[in-house]
């Protein structure tokens, strides 16, 4: 597929990689069989909304204990001045 051939939820985060209801990123069943999958979820997670993914994942390790206050508060800090940098 060509730029000018892609789908209309090219990169576009909610479309290819929505929040399900157990509160986790899925991609959906139409888009398993896309030949331009994996483009797609790249370019999702390097878009304007990649960063608020990330948050989601440092959040999710601080509430599982895997992570602890002080490493949360930097690699937020560092999202923080990524999106700003955006």
């Amino acid at each position: 597929m060509t730029d000018p051939e892609k789908c209309s939820c090219f990169g576009q985060m909610e479309k290819v990689f929505p929040m399900g209801d157990d509160g986790l990123r899925h991609t959906p069943e139409s888009c398993m069989a896309c030949p331009e999958k994996t483009p797609c979820l790249r370019e999702a997670i390097n878009g304007p909304d990649g960063p608020k993914v990330q948050e989601e994942k440092v959040d999710r390790s601080y509430r599982s204990g895997r992570m602890g206050f002080f490493e949360r508060w930097a690699k937020k800090k560092a999202l923080h001045q990524l999106k700003k940098d955006r």
